[in-house]
């Protein structure tokens, strides 16, 4: 069965949706809810996101996520993977959490209402699967972006973004006024939900006018191999690192030799190891060649142990 077509370009934005193996739970409680926000943030950080909408369901979750740089597959690969490293760690279990491929539905962020209406299907789907009673808020469910779009802005996290799907709506300004406007709009949305059809957003694989479709399919026949596209992520995942290397090195006063001529476990390489895995997706087998640490085993290690000296409490 061939797979769906993902496209990847600077400034794309995806609806993004994966449900558990077997239909199972992806959370057993709130800290691995929390444990998937904070790493959603930390994927973020590495590739830039931009995250539009997000919400958690028992045993799936939504992303609206928007990519400067063309690396949705590599970020998914480290987000995905991490996420299931520390649910499995935590757990004591091992085998996979998701299951299969994620779905990612590229999104018509023009302006055209395409964006707000992806955005209204994520925020609301507690309402579609009947977690929350008919008299009770939207706010009364806490694991979406919804309640975090109703705070100042000095409250969210730095990686999520409501300015564009507040425009969408008319809301020309992130204040007190404009989200109280978005909550009551969101709350109106809610009473015409038993008559929409979401099968454009559902099955899918792009969202939005016809031109922005065809814009795709030209991306789309541009672009050669999966080999050859995964090689171009990765090389733009390095380019980062190697910056960061660098600048690095010099604010220690280091060479290229002085990485030779310094033990594997020094704690200086330790802190550059740390910082680029933080920062960037490239692999721990990487950093250990560039950073002369030895095997990525001994990197790995190394990353434990101290994180663990100091480790803030989850």
């Amino acid at each position: 069965m061939p797979r769906a077509l993902r496209v990847e370009y600077e400034g794309a934005i995806y609806h993004v949706m994966n449900r558990g193996d077997r239909r199972e739970p992806i959370f057993k409680d709130d800290l691995d809810r929390k444990r998937f926000v904070r790493t959603l943030g930390e994927a973020c950080t590495k590739t830039g996101w931009q995250t539009h909408a997000w919400c958690l369901m028992p045993n799936h979750f939504h992303l609206v996520v928007e990519t400067p740089q063309p690396n949705l597959v590599a970020g998914m690969k480290w987000f995905l993977g991490t996420y299931t490293m520390r649910f499995n760690s935590r757990h004591k279990l091992n085998g996979h959490l998701f299951g299969g491929r994620y779905k990612a539905l590229a999104v018509d962020g023009s302006g055209t209402g395409y964006l707000r209406a992806v955005s209204d299907y994520v925020h609301l789907n507690p309402v579609r699967a009947k977690l929350l009673a008919p008299e009770q808020p939207l706010t009364d469910y806490p694991w979406s972006s919804f309640v975090e779009y109703l705070k100042p802005a000095s409250q969210r996290a730095s990686w999520l973004r409501v300015d564009r799907v507040l425009g969408e709506l008319g809301i020309p300004q992130d204040s007190e006024v404009g989200r109280q406007e978005f909550q009551r709009a969101m709350e109106q949305r809610r009473q015409l939900e038993s008559g929409t059809d979401y099968s454009a957003i559902r099955r899918g694989w792009c969202f939005g006018t016809d031109t922005f479709r065809n814009e795709l399919l030209e991306v789309a026949t541009r672009q050669v191999g999966e080999n050859h596209e995964a090689t171009q992520r990765q090389e733009t995942a390095k380019q980062k690192a190697e910056r960061l290397v660098q600048e690095q090195l010099r604010q220690h006063g280091w060479t290229e030799q002085d990485l030779k001529d310094h033990r594997k476990g020094d704690a200086a390489k330790v802190a550059i190891a740390r910082l680029v895995r933080q920062e960037t997706t490239v692999t721990l087998k990487w950093i250990a060649h560039r950073l002369e640490m030895g095997t990525w085993t001994h990197v790995t290690n190394r990353l434990y142990h101290t994180q663990h000296e100091t480790a803030p409490a989850p």
